[in-house]
């Protein structure tokens, strides 16, 4: 017997229906990065997929952090990584992001200066998700059948999904 090794791998995007849990998971992390951060965690927010209820997702929990400024990573990036997070990347040419992750519960932490235009832009489009049952659907349609295709790394199944987030966000 031949054995397809595309048939054997695993899927990189893999698109679950909605967990009533995930408010839940993230209520928890806000909570421990509060607690680690005091008030050097200018703001902590729910984002993307899994904070929209009723919208399917990857299963992982995106959090938006803000701090003073994220290029002073030694201010916030020690106690992230005491509760757990692991720092993966920065991005300086990209509002100066930083990414962070943990695995349990799996959660992305996106860390932006306080007042970054980008974490206004990603509230707005989950706010819209939030509100309008029509561009949910567009937005999970088009996840779905991104989700169905072979993908190098996940930033290009994000990547792809540009057109409709800019058309969504038109509307916002």
């Amino acid at each position: 017997m031949t054995t397809d090794p595309a048939a054997a791998r695993s899927p990189l995007v893999v698109i679950v229906d909605y967990d009533p849990l995930w408010p839940a998971r993230y209520r928890e992390q806000e909570l421990a990065i509060r607690s680690a951060l005091g008030d050097r965690a200018r703001l902590v927010e729910h984002a993307g997929s899994t904070s929209v209820p009723g919208l399917a997702a990857k299963p992982v929990i995106d959090i938006v952090l803000a701090v003073t400024d994220p290029v002073d990573e030694d201010a916030y990036v020690p106690d992230l990584e005491a509760i757990g997070y692991e720092f993966r990347f920065r991005e300086p040419h990209w509002w100066e992001h930083r990414l962070l992750r943990r695995t349990d519960p799996a959660v992305n932490l996106h860390v932006f200066a306080a007042g970054c235009e980008e974490i206004g832009r990603m509230l707005a489009f989950r706010d819209r998700l939030r509100t309008d049952p029509a561009d949910r659907e567009l937005y999970e349609r088009a996840k779905r059948e991104l989700a169905k295709r072979d993908w190098a790394v996940v930033q290009d199944y994000a990547d792809a999904k540009t057109d409709v987030v800019t058309d969504i966000l038109t509307r916002a």
